[in-house]
């Protein structure tokens, strides 16, 4: 069985590799995005329903709910009736604390106090925070009781996974209550009101009875009108070629004379839409690969309903072997490299290992992107992955037999109230604004379901950490042992994920056998995936050993500018054979064009 949480795991060696080790705790973020016309950009690298999601109790409230844990509002307010027991059991820790608590709110009342939001806050950005006595003061008791509140938690001692579980209800109470929130607290929305002669608070009214009505009563992210799926997002030049029941195979057009003749196969995340991998033109990893001379097959997953219910890891497996084999056929290349995002990482590793345990070496390479195989994480999504939350999410999605995508991406959002749910709040409700039209946050809406025995199985792999353990799971009916993965590996992982932390994505390279490569981007979970090199700021970290500690690794590792894709399409050229005269066409007599790309499983 897996280390409970909270408790440090083994270290010594398995026959697996090392064993899983704990990283090093994940702060939370202080970066605020801005309500303004930056709302977009910043929110950007936040928004992907990375993760399969459980629905809280029909019972109980509509709430945030962590991927694979299911908590809901009453394990958040659990954690909290938690920290009030601790307190009533130490008194002298609030008692301690009431002094310089008291000192300080003194200080605020007589103008004389230094606190001030962190570099980044745009929450406060407007002057009047600055320059008004009452909201001046009403911002620096806000924040500094928030700080003491932290406090307080590290003065009664309460660590491991119960502490973070406290700070994170904490945090959702705390970020919930920021003045910004309230119309009377927002100095801007009360200009804006002004301003337009009360037209922002009609708008914004408008705007909460329109998500009331259509968004689950979630602030919309995003404008969806300006994005075509063919013209300006998905809009890469190729057809489908293959068709089943689970899945399209679309083979791409080349976007140069000559081609590697090994191809790459795409296995993208079941859960939203693959274009994530295949953006706005000039955005798009396809298009970045096809320049380079690189083949590109991709496959895009049909969104199951409840006729699929007992789609399971075995379908996927079996899917993903099937497409590696029909690319195989159309390139004329014996074995083909691969490419895994984050859920579709580890479904590419699961096929690798159940081929790999008949001597298959059909595949010859696997990149994986923000991809956890081992699942002993620091992530928020597993602080409430309990036996009794993972048996109510199981209950939860077997009633429909689907987990619907839209409670994913709501739930989601409240790992990150202030990103992804109090921004748009303001915007859209106080400011009387629409929200922004951007390409990530377009896909990122077009969410799609998990078959319930998908979903069971994924909170089984979850709770019991199986890939880490030789024959933890079976696929296929073959006992999973990643170590028997032998071939090439690249691993990428982003420097400020906290969907697959990088210290968790880094074992990764200490479970396969084969030869890997770690970089480190300076990115979030999105940005790590969407890193066109025209985009400005980027950075990677790159070191050539993979020693046993992630740490380690990066005390080692040198800073490049750019683009991660950059480092990665010259180790991708090196594995990809020689250069051929690109194909004229795309398909073969056996597996003829069909739909042009992106294909019809898209618009499900």
């Amino acid at each position: 069985m897996t280390t409970p949480r909270g408790k440090a795991p083994l270290t010594k060696n398995t026959s697996n590799g090392p064993a899983a080790r704990p990283s090093a705790a994940v702060p939370p973020p202080t970066g605020k995005p801005g309500q303004g016309g930056d709302l977009a950009e910043n929110t950007a690298q936040l928004a992907a329903a990375a993760k399969a999601v459980p629905e809280p109790a029909p019972s109980a409230p509509s709430a945030p709910s962590a991927p694979f844990g299911g908590f809901g509002l009453r394990l958040a307010a659990g954690a909290l009736r938690f920290l009030g027991q601790q307190a009533v059991r130490q008194p002298q820790a609030l008692l301690r604390s009431v002094p310089e608590t008291s000192a300080e709110l003194l200080r605020i009342g007589l103008g004389k106090s230094q606190v001030a939001p962190e570099k980044g806050d745009k929450r406060f950005a407007d002057p009047a925070w600055r320059e008004n006595l009452l909201f001046r003061t009403t911002m620096q008791a806000y924040l500094s009781l928030g700080a003491e509140a932290d406090r307080y938690v590290d003065d009664l001692g309460i660590e491991g996974t119960n502490g973070e579980r406290v700070r994170f209800a904490l945090m959702l109470l705390r970020e919930s209550l920021a003045p910004t929130n309230f119309f009377m607290g927002n100095p801007a929305a009360i200009k804006r009101a002004w301003d337009t002669g009360g037209g922002s608070v009609r708008k914004g009214i408008a705007n909460l009875a329109g998500d009331v009505q259509h968004n689950h009563g979630m602030p919309t992210m995003v404008d969806r009108s300006p994005f075509t799926l063919g013209e300006n997002l998905a809009a890469t030049p190729g057809a489908v070629i293959f068709r089943n029941e689970v899945f399209e195979l679309i083979q791409y057009t080349p976007q140069s004379d000559v081609t590697y003749q090994r191809p790459m196969l795409v296995v993208p995340p079941q859960v939203n839409k693959y274009y994530a991998l295949d953006l706005a033109p000039g955005r798009s990893m396809y298009e970045y690969l096809l320049k380079q001379g690189i083949q590109v097959f991709g496959i895009s997953w049909r969104n199951p309903t409840g006729e699929q219910r007992d789609w399971t890891f075995d379908t996927y497996v079996q899917a993903t072997i099937d497409a590696v084999d029909v690319v195989r056929e159309v390139s004329g290349s014996p074995d083909v490299n691969t490419t895994g995002a984050c859920l579709g990482g580890m479904t590419l590793a699961l096929a690798q290992a159940h081929l790999a345990a008949s001597g298959d070496h059909r595949i010859h390479s696997a990149t994986m992107t923000v991809t956890l195989l081992d699942t002993e994480s620091d992530g928020r999504m597993f602080l409430f992955a309990t036996p009794e939350s993972l048996a109510l999410a199981k209950k939860v999605s077997q009633r429909s037999g689907v987990m619907d995508g839209w409670k994913t991406a709501n739930m989601f959002a409240w790992l990150r109230p202030n990103d992804l749910v109090w921004n748009y709040w303001v915007n859209n409700y106080l400011l009387g604004q629409d929200p922004p039209a951007f390409d990530i946050l377009a896909w990122n809406a077009d969410t799609t379901r998990l078959s319930s025995a998908f979903h069971h199985q994924l909170l089984d792999l979850v709770a019991g950490n199986q890939m880490v353990h030789p024959g933890g799971m079976k696929v296929l009916g073959t006992p999973i042992d990643i170590s028997r993965i032998s071939c090439d590996t690249y691993v990428a992982a982003g420097m400020t994920d906290h969907i697959t932390p990088w210290h968790t994505s880094y074992r990764s390279t200490q479970m396969v056998s084969g030869h890997s490569q770690f970089v480190l981007c300076s990115s979030g979970h999105i940005q790590t995936v969407v890193a066109d090199p025209k985009h400005r700021g980027l950075g990677y970290f790159v070191n050539p050993e993979t020693p046993p500690d992630a740490e380690q690794w990066l005390a080692g590792a040198q800073r490049h500018e750019g683009s991660w894709w950059e480092h990665w399409v010259g180790w991708l050229a090196d594995r990809s054979g020689a250069q051929v005269a690109a194909p004229q066409s795309v398909g073969s007599p056996r597996f003829p064009a069909k739909e042009p790309a992106p294909g019809t499983y898209i618009y499900q």
